[in-house]
C-alpha cells in the first residue's frame, strides 16, 4: 500500500445538498458501480450508499457508509455522512478518522444553518477540506454568491478554482482557472471530458478570477509571487501552493458542478488527488496510558506496534461489524490485539473492506487504511493495540440528548426483542440512550431530535418486529441558580458507636458558563484534603438530579473555603452528605431557574409564503434572527424553544402548500420566561403524581 497515493476522505454537508448523489457519481466514474441510481429514483433501487430500507424510503442518509475507489493510481477511502443534524454523531465519528473532506454546498441555498455545524466539526477535528458547490443546474444557483458566503459567514479563505459555463438550466461545464481551459462533460452520463478554448464571452471574467486566484495564492509562496510578477507561473507550481494552503488549513479551494447532471465530478476527483493530504501528511496523536497519558505521535508505519480506532459499529446477522482506522502497524487474519478499554485480548477472525453494505474479504490491513473487523465485541471509540503498548486515542465529541419519550412493548415477545434492539442501538449511537423509569416501569429513550427517535422506533418495528406504544415527546429541561449566596452546614449524627461529623462553609453562585464547577479553597487545614473527594461526589450527585425540577443542574459553581472535622467521626461519606444537605438547604435562596433547549431553525420558502413563516415563528415563542431573499426564495433563520417545535414541520408544510424546506438544530439552553415556569413546575409535579 502506497500511503502517498492514499486518501481517506469524507463527504460532509447540510442536509439535501446532494452528498449521496455526488458519492454515487464518484463510484460510477471510478468504475465501482456500472449503473447510476438516484436517491429518490423511479427504479426503486436507491443510491448505493443508502443501503438501509428507511434511507431509501425517506431519501436521506441516516448512517454513515464507507466505500473505496481508485482514481488513476490513487486509492480513495470515502465515508458518506448524514446531513441531518439528528445524526450528527455519525459525522463526528467519521471526521474523527479522516485525513481530508469535501464540504458540499447547495448552489442555491449556499451556507445554510447546518453548514455552520459541519464547519465547526471540521475545525474541531482539524480536517483539511475543499469545497464543492453542487446543483448549479437549479434555478437561482449562483456559485459566486456561495463563495462569498463561505468567506463572510464561515470565515474561510475561499478561492474559486473554476467558474461556471452557463447559468441554471443552461449550465454546461466549467472553466479551469489553472489550465485556462473550458471543460465539458459529454456522453450519456458525463463520462467523456472535452477540453476547449474558453468561450469568448467568458474570457474577461476567467482572466479576472484567475488573477484573483493568483493574488491570494501568492500570499503563501514567494516563488509563486515572483513567477506571477514575471508571468511564468506554471500549473505545477500553482497546484503545489494550493496543496500547501489546504493541508495547513489556510485555504479552501472552491470547485463546482452538478452531480445530478453529471458535470464537474471528475474535476473534483482530480482535486481530491491533488490537494487533500495523504495519511503521512497529518499528525495523529494518541495518549500513553502507562505514562500518565503522555501525548505520543502515531507513526503511520506498517512495522510499528499496531494502533487502531473503532469509529462505527454495525450489528449484522452473524455478529458485530466494527469499522476501524489503522494509524500504525499491520493487522492480519488470526492476529491477537488488545482492546485498551477492557484490556481483553481479541482474535481477528475476518478482515474486510466495505463497499456500502457489501464486504470484500481481506487478509490484512496496513497503517493509514480504513476497514472492518468482524465478530469483535467492543464499544464505539475503543482503541486497539498489540500487546507491546497501552495507548488510547481521543474520543469523538458526543452531544447530549435533548428530547425523550416513553415506549412500551405490547407483549412479551416484543419486550424481549425491544431489549435486544435497545442494547444494539445504544451501543452503535452514543447520542441515543435508554433507561427504565423504576416508578412507572416505562422504558424511556432519549435522543437529539424528533427524527432521531422516530427512526429508531421505526427500526425497532421493522428490524426486530417490536409492537410498541409510544408516549408524547418530553423536553430535557435543565435548571440553574441566578444568585450568589454564602452557605454553612453542619452534618452531625450520633447513634451509638462511631458517629458522623462534617462542617462546610463557602459560596454557591452561577458559574458563568454551562459547566458546573467545584472548588476548594481551604487554608490552615480546616478540612483535610482527603475529605475533598467526598464533597465533590456530593456536589456531582446533586447536579445530576437538580433539586428544583429533578432535571440536571448546569452553570453552578460551589466553593468550599472553610469548615471543621472530627478526628474520629469525620469521613468522606460525612462530607459527601454535608455537601448534599448544604445544597438542599440553600438552593432556593439562590433563586433557581428553569432552562429550556433553544433550537435554531432555517426555512427556505417561496417569497409569497414569507409572511406565513414569520408569523409561525412568532406564534411559537420564537425569534426571527435573519431574513433574506435569494432569487425566488425567502430564507428565514430564527430560533424556537424545543417545547414549541413539536409538530412544527407538519404545520409549516400546511401553511406553505408543502413548499417549505425546514432544518432544525440545537443551539443552546436559555432561561424559560418567568410566567411559564409555574406551568412547567405544575406539569412536572403532575407527572410525578401520575407515576405514583
Amino acid at each position: 500500500m502506497n500511503l502517498e497515493k492514499t486518501r481517506n476522505i469524507g463527504i460532509s454537508a447540510h442536509i439535501d445538498s446532494g452528498k449521496t448523489t455526488l458519492t454515487e457519481r464518484i463510484l460510477f466514474y471510478c468504475n465501482k458501480i456500472h449503473k447510476i441510481s438516484e436517491v429518490r429514483g423511479k427504479d426503486g433501487v436507491g443510491a448505493k450508499m443508502d443501503s438501509m430500507e428507511l434511507e431509501r424510503e425517506r431519501g436521506i442518509t441516516i448512517a454513515s457508509a464507507a466505500t473505496y475507489v481508485s482514481w488513476g493510481d490513487t486509492d480513495i477511502n470515502i465515508i458518506d455522512t448524514p446531513g441531518h443534524v439528528d445524526f450528527t454523531v455519525e459525522v463526528e465519528n467519521a471526521l474523527r478518522v479522516l485525513d481530508g473532506a469535501v464540504l458540499v454546498l447547495c448552489g442555491v441555498g449556499g451556507v445554510q444553518s447546518q453548514s455552520f455545524t459541519v464547519d465547526r466539526q471540521l475545525s474541531r477535528n482539524n480536517v483539511p477540506n475543499i469545497a464543492f458547490i453542487n446543483k448549479l443546474d437549479r434555478i437561482g444557483a449562483n456559485p459566486f454568491r456561495v463563495t462569498e458566503m463561505l468567506r463572510e459567514k464561515l470565515g474561510r479563505n475561499a478561492i474559486m478554482m473554476q467558474i461556471p459555463i452557463g447559468k441554471e438550466e443552461e449550465f454546461q461545464g466549467v472553466v479551469d482557472l489553472i489550465k485556462m481551459k473550458a471543460v465539458y462533460f459529454d456522453g450519456d452520463n458525463g463520462e467523456k471530458l472535452r477540453y476547449e478554448e474558453i468561450p469568448s464571452d467568458l474570457a474577461d471574467q476567467a482572466a479576472e478570477y484567475r488573477e484573483k486566484m493568483l493574488d491570494e495564492l501568492s500570499m503563501f509562496d514567494d516563488d509563486l509571487a515572483e513567477a506571477v510578477l514575471e508571468g511564468i507561473e506554471t500549473p505545477e507550481l500553482i497546484k503545489k501552493v494550493v496543496r500547501f494552503g489546504v493541508i495547513s488549513d489556510k485555504l479552501t479551494p472552491v470547485f463546482m458542478g452538478s452531480a445530478f447532471k453529471n458535470k464537474g465530478v471528475q474535476s473534483l476527483l482530480d482535486a481530491i488527488d491533488s490537494y487533500l493530504p495523504n495519511p503521512t501528511e497529518i499528525c495523529n496523536e494518541g495518549f500513553d496510558v502507562d505514562n500518565d497519558d503522555a501525548t505520543v505521535v502515531l507513526s503511520m508505519k506498517d512495522s510499528d506496534p499496531t494502533v487502531a480506532y473503532a469509529f462505527k459499529l454495525e450489528n449484522q446477522q452473524y455478529g458485530q461489524l466494527t469499522y476501524i482506522r489503522l494509524y500504525q502497524g499491520t493487522i492480519k487474519k488470526g492476529d491477537e490485539i488488545i482492546n485498551n478499554r477492557t484490556r481483553k485480548k481479541v482474535k481477528i477472525g475476518r478482515l474486510a473492506k466495505m463497499h456500502a453494505d457489501e464486504m470484500i474479504e481481506l487478509n490484512e490491513l496496513k497503517a493509514g487504511d480504513i476497514g472492518a473487523i468482524f465478530g469483535v465485541d467492543c464499544a464505539l471509540g475503543d482503541t486497539f493495540t498489540d500487546t507491546s503498548i497501552h495507548y488510547r486515542l481521543r474520543a469523538s465529541h458526543i452531544p447530549e440528548p435533548i428530547i425523550s419519550l416513553s415506549i412500551k412493548p405490547k407483549d412479551n415477545k416484543s419486550q424481549t426483542n425491544m431489549a435486544k434492539a435497545l442494547n444494539r442501538f445504544t451501543k452503535e449511537d452514543l447520542t441515543f440512550k435508554s433507561y427504565l423509569d423504576e416508578e412507572t416501569s416505562e422504558t424511556i429513550i432519549q435522543g437529539i431530535g424528533e427524527l432521531h427517535l422516530d427512526v429508531y422506533i421505526e427500526r425497532m418495528r421493522r428490524e426486530y418486529n417490536v409492537e410498541l406504544e409510544v408516549g408524547k415527546p418530553q423536553v430535557a429541561y435543565r435548571e440553574t441558580i441566578t444568585k450568589e449566596i454564602p452557605f454553612e452546614y453542619i452534618h452531625k449524627k450520633q447513634s451509638g458507636g462511631r458517629g458522623q461529623y462534617a462542617k462546610i462553609m463557602g459560596i454557591m453562585s452561577p458559574s458563568g458558563s454551562d459547566d458546573n464547577v467545584f472548588e476548594t479553597d481551604i487554608k490552615g487545614g480546616a478540612i483535610p484534603s482527603n475529605y475533598f473527594p467526598g464533597c465533590e461526589k456530593g456536589f456531582d450527585a446533586m447536579m445530576a438530579e437538580g433539586y428544583y425540577t429533578g432535571f440536571p443542574a448546569v452553570g453552578i459553581k460551589m466553593i468550599i473555603n472553610d469548615g471543621d472535622f472530627h478526628p474520629v467521626d469525620s469521613s468522606q461519606l460525612a462530607f459527601e452528605l454535608a455537601t448534599k444537605s448544604a445544597i438542599r438547604e440553600n438552593y432556593k435562596k439562590a433563586v433557581p431557574a428553569i432552562l429550556e433547549p433553544m433550537m435554531k431553525v432555517s426555512i427556505d420558502v417561496p417569497i409569497e409564503f414569507r409572511g406565513a413563516v414569520l408569523t409561525s415563528i412568532n406564534q411559537r415563542r420564537g425569534t426571527v434572527l435573519e431574513t433574506r431573499d435569494e432569487e425566488h426564495l425567502a430564507i428565514v433563520v430564527g430560533e424556537i424553544p424545543l417545547s414549541e417545535i413539536f409538530g412544527y414541520g407538519t404545520a409549516l408544510r400546511s401553511n406553505t402548500q408543502g413548499k417549505a424546506e425546514l432544518s432544525i438544530e440545537f443551539d443552546r439552553y436559555e432561561r424559560v420566561p418567568r410566567n411559564l415556569e409555574d406551568d412547567i413546575l405544575a406539569e412536572i409535579q403532575k407527572n410525578k403524581e401520575a407515576k405514583k
